[in-house]
C-alpha cells in the first residue's frame, strides 16, 4: 500500500478551514472574500418588464443623532436604499464603494442606508471605519417589494418609483455601470 504524501496545499487548506472556525478570524476572511466579489461584480439593471413599481411613500426613519425624519421614496428624486448590518461580511465589503458613490451622488439622489442594530454599535462601527454615510433606523415597515430576507439588499429606484436595480449580496456600487445609470436617471429628472 502506498503512503499518501502530504502536500503544502493540503496543509494550507487545513489552516484556512481552521481559521474559518475561529470567530475572531472568520469575519475578516469573509470580508476579504466578499471584497474580491465586489471587485468584479457590478449590480444588474432589471429588465423593463421585471421592474416593480413602488408606490410613492414617506420613509419614516431615525438618523444616527436620534432625529426623526421622513424621506420621500418613489417621487421626485432617485433613491438608493441599502439594508445592511455591521456584522455582515458582504455588507462590510461593499460599504467603501457605497461611500464613494454617496460622496459623488449624494446631492443628486436620496441615499438611505437602513439597519436594525443598536445605534451605539452602528456609531462605533461608522466611526472606526471613517464613513460619512446617511445611516438610518426604520420606524415603519417598507412596502412589500422593498422587503427581503437577506442582507445586504440594495435598490436603486427612479423618480417615478420604478425599481431599476435590486441586488442581494455584495456588489460594486461604485462601478462605471452604476455611475452611468445615476447620471442617466439624474439627467432625466432635470429634463422631465
Amino acid at each position: 500500500m502506498k503512503k499518501r504524501k502530504i502536500k503544502f496545499s493540503d496543509i494550507l487548506f487545513g489552516v484556512f478551514i481552521l481559521l474559518l472556525l475561529i470567530p475572531q478570524t472568520r469575519t475578516p476572511i469573509q470580508v476579504a472574500v466578499n471584497k474580491l466579489k465586489v471587485a468584479v461584480w457590478s449590480p444588474s439593471v432589471e429588465d423593463t418588464e421585471d421592474q416593480d413599481q413602488v408606490p410613492p411613500f414617506q420613509y419614516a426613519v431615525v438618523d444616527l443623532q436620534g432625529k426623526t425624519q421622513s424621506i420621500s421614496v418613489g417621487k421626485g428624486k432617485v433613491t438608493f436604499i441599502s439594508y445592511w448590518a455591521t456584522w455582515c461580511p458582504p455588507c462590510i465589503a461593499e460599504l467603501p464603494g457605497i461611500q464613494d458613490l454617496y460622496q459623488d451622488y449624494g446631492d443628486k439622489a436620496n441615499f438611505i442606508l437602513l439597519t436594525q442594530e443598536a445605534p451605539e454599535k452602528v456609531k462605533g462601527f461608522i466611526s472606526r471605519k471613517g464613513y460619512k454615510l446617511p445611516i438610518y433606523f426604520p420606524q415603519m415597515q417598507a412596502p412589500e417589494m422593498l422587503q427581503g430576507n437577506s442582507i445586504p439588499t440594495n435598490y436603486i429606484i427612479d423618480t417615478k418609483g420604478k425599481i431599476i436595480i435590486k441586488e442581494t449580496g455584495a456588489a460594486n456600487w461604485n462601478s462605471a455601470k452604476v455611475r452611468n445609470l445615476l447620471n442617466e436617471l439624474s439627467a432625466f429628472n432635470t429634463k422631465g
